[in-house]
């Protein structure tokens, strides 16, 4: 067979493209190939191409150093495969065949576990949850053992020379594989040649420090704004009005067996809507029902979700006027900016549709479940990250809806009789099919609260396929990481975060969990964010004590409990006495890839800060807090409810949050001037939407509950709010005409 051409390439692709860079599936099987017959400056062309087929070829290596950046799905069944460490290039692989290669040995099997870091189905079998484990925790044991055979035995040579490494990186690779014996005795190849790699690694490492990030410009400006000492563990103040009027809480229930997603939709709503007059600020009077203890309080056996003080602001109706959108612009400054977003003119929301799905026992007259937590599904493609879709899924109480938001249609139900549902959180995970199909992507949720129980959900099925215990107390969050989305984080009330691997499925919905990490974090996590650029090293965790930053980073040392790397301060901090105290974190959402937005309780403005900036003010890692390096303020409620969250949709450059009156305040922040916080003047709303007027048989016209989450599409065609009183608001996008 001759090399593979331009021609040949073109030939067998599709779609059908005249150009190699358009190539998504490529068909190659059974032409007699070799090695040498695939050029690589020719194939390193196709960086589009997600599934290719090699098999019944005569391989027995891959090209090496051939980098397809795009390539998921890779077929070498039927050939004479060999050297599988040529497939090291392939960081983006996700599934791989190799049957009937018959020089593949079990050492092999593990080698492509190990180079391959996103391979997640390997011969039609799900296998991410031991790939995992070999990759984190059988590693980390081989690399302790590494460094006590050179801390009986070996250091550095004085004066470094390289001769000298040369020679003491022999002998020290050499008693290494020697003396290090772990694992069964038909991997005993994999375990030599990875002792080889980590003792190299080792090696390097104590003579080549990480190089640290260098000290932030604005270090010394923001040091003066922030209150830098960590503080003492504060009490909870509780500020209430003269009358607090409590509603019954509902009693718990023993719990009973989790019964099936209800295959009949449901649609309860409330009759709606016209829009509401100008913004009302009149106090109100009737205080929100504190449904668990407050900070400071003993907590009971079965924890509930925070509680909720009302309090009356004398000055609250002339604290906050709206501007218009012109005016808004007219007072922009006219320094220089950072540009965010390429979307330059604000949508226009109207509301759709009022829900109430999750009411205890159907009922119509429940205005009392708080609805905690909602996310839009991701539309699954070969990323696992392809969009959202006009699908929205809630909690609260004992159940869980998937809303279509066009339509107001509950599509999927499920109910756990004695749970109240605190978090949700969507990923996309790989099915094995079995039979030689490929895998699929399919998008789950994953859903806790009150019983310390994540249940694992297939909607598209109609299926609660599974469920795992994460905590002996209540979760309070739950987070995937999209990058790895096996990978879930779950904060509980036993004020621990805690990594899980839940892998894939198969066909029969069979799976595997593994816990990877545990974090102490000193207090009850309200918020987990992954930094878009390192969410598989970093997490950000918000909670009554402030905000705190740990290394995630799998495979780096064999602690499997980490601490905290740094706290994060605010300018507000300064401004704390008896009364006020504002460490409690209940709003955190990244807008970009860098800035951060995040919302201090009983602060009426909602901060925007650089992570980058905030982190690169620790060049040499001894200071463990850094003050938050602002970029600007936005302007919001003057309330002191807490945990009304807020949200960012990045695409369109919005921020959202809601308030305690049903309202929205929504920010279009495109572009940030450079000293906007120095000036002192907070960024003002781009629009207040009012709480839509609804009218209740026999209770006549609801007034404006608080707003406990609020979620966005990635486009922002649909904005859904949930409320502390079992409504679900659905807004929608007018498209200017």
């Amino acid at each position: 067979m001759a090399k593979v051409t331009e021609k040949l390439l073109l030939e067998k692709c599709s779609p059908k493209t005249s150009k190699l860079e358009q190539i998504k599936t490529l068909n190659l099987s059974r032409l007699g190939l070799k090695a040498e017959d695939l050029p690589v400056n020719l194939l390193s062309r196709l960086r589009s191409l997600e599934r290719w087929d090699l098999s019944g070829n005569g391989l027995q290596q891959f090209p090496k150093h051939l980098e397809l950046p795009a390539l998921r799905f890779l077929d070498l069944s039927d050939n004479q495969m060999e050297d599988v460490t040529t497939l090291e290039s392939l960081s983006s692989l996700e599934e791989l065949k190799m049957e009937d290669n018959l020089y593949i040995t079990v050492s092999d099997n593990h080698k492509l576990m190990a180079l391959l870091p996103k391979l997640r189905i390997y011969n039609g079998k799900d296998i991410s949850t031991s790939a995992n484990h070999l990759r984190f925790v059988y590693t980390e044991n081989l690399r302790t053992r590494i460094i006590a055979v050179w801390e009986k035995s070996f250091r550095l040579p004085d004066p470094i020379t390289v001769e000298k490494m040369s020679a003491l990186e022999e002998k020290f690779v050499n008693a290494a594989r020697d003396q290090v014996k772990f694992g069964p005795s038909s991997v005993s190849d994999f375990t030599k040649w990875k002792v080889e790699i980590i003792a190299k690694e080792y090696l390097r490492s104590l003579t080549e420090p990480v190089k640290e990030e260098s000290e932030s410009q604005e270090s010394a400006d923001t040091k003066e704004n922030c209150s830098v000492s960590t503080p003492s563990k504060r009490k909870q103040t509780a500020s209430v009005t003269d009358t607090i009027s409590l509603t019954p809480r509902k009693k718990h229930c023993s719990d009973i067996p989790t019964s099936p997603v209800e295959a009949s939709p449901r649609k309860s709503r409330l009759q709606t809507l016209t829009q509401n007059s100008p913004i009302r600020m009149s106090p109100r009077k009737i205080s929100q029902p504190p449904s668990t203890p407050t900070r400071g309080q003993t907590r009971a056996e079965t924890p509930r979700r925070g509680s909720k003080v009302r309090q009356t602001k004398e000055d609250d109706a002339a604290q906050i006027k709206p501007k218009s959108r012109t005016e808004l612009q007219r007072n922009a400054d006219t320094l220089p900016t950072m540009k965010i977003c390429s979307r330059t003119q604000p949508v226009c929301l109207k509301p759709l549709h009022v829900l109430q799905c999750h009411s205890k026992q159907d009922s119509s007259e429940d205005l009392s479940t708080q609805l905690w937590a909602c996310a839009f599904q991701p539309l699954p493609d070969s990323t696992g990250a392809g969009g959202g879709s006009r699908l929205v899924a809630t909690c609260g109480g004992d159940s869980l809806c998937v809303i279509d938001c066009e339509t107001g249609m509950v599509m999927k139900k499920y109910k756990v009789p004695g749970e109240e549902f605190f978090s949700l959180s969507w990923s996309t995970v790989l099915m094995s099919r079995g039979g030689g199909a490929s895998a699929q992507h399919c998008s789950i949720l994953a859903a806790g609260g009150k019983r310390g129980l994540v249940k694992l959900i297939h909607p598209r099925n109609n299926l609660a396929y599974g469920e795992f215990r994460a905590s002996r107390k209540a979760l309070s969050v739950l987070r995937f990481n999209h990058h790895q989305g096996n990978f879930l984080f779950t904060g509980s009330y036993d004020k621990k975060i805690v990594m899980w691997d839940i892998g894939g499925v198969d066909s029969q919905y069979n799976f595997k969990v593994v816990q990877l990490l545990v974090l102490e974090i000193g207090t009850i996590p309200l918020h987990i964010c992954l930094p878009p650029t390192s969410p598989s090293s970093h997490l950000l965790t918000a909670g009554e004590d402030g905000l705190h930053c740990y290394n995630t980073k799998l495979g780096t040392n064999n602690a499997t409990k980490r601490s905290k790397e740094m706290e994060i301060t605010f300018p507000i901090y300064k401004n704390e006495d008896k009364d006020h105290d504002y460490h409690t974190i209940d709003g955190l959402s990244f807008l970009t890839d860098d800035i951060v937005a995040s919302k201090n309780y009983m602060h009426d403005s909602i901060y925007l800060w650089s992570w980058s900036r905030t982190k690169a003010q620790r060049p040499d890692k001894k200071d463990r807090t850094v003050c938050a390096v602002v970029l600007a303020e936005l302007q919001w409620a003057n309330t002191e409810i807490p945990y009304l969250a807020l949200n960012t949709c990045p695409g369109q450059a919005y921020i959202v949050c809601g308030d305690d009156k049903g309202r929205l305040w929504t920010y279009h922040v495109t572009n940030l001037q450079k000293n906007s916080f120095q000036t002192g003047k907070p960024i003002l709303p781009t629009e207040v939407l009012e709480w839509p007027t609804t009218v209740k048989k026999g209770l006549g016209q609801l007034e404006g509950p608080s707003i406990n989450s609020v979620a966005m599409d990635p486009e922002l065609r649909f904005l859904v709010a949930l409320s502390d009183k079992n409504m679900v608001i659905v807004w929608k996008r007018e498209e200017s005409s």
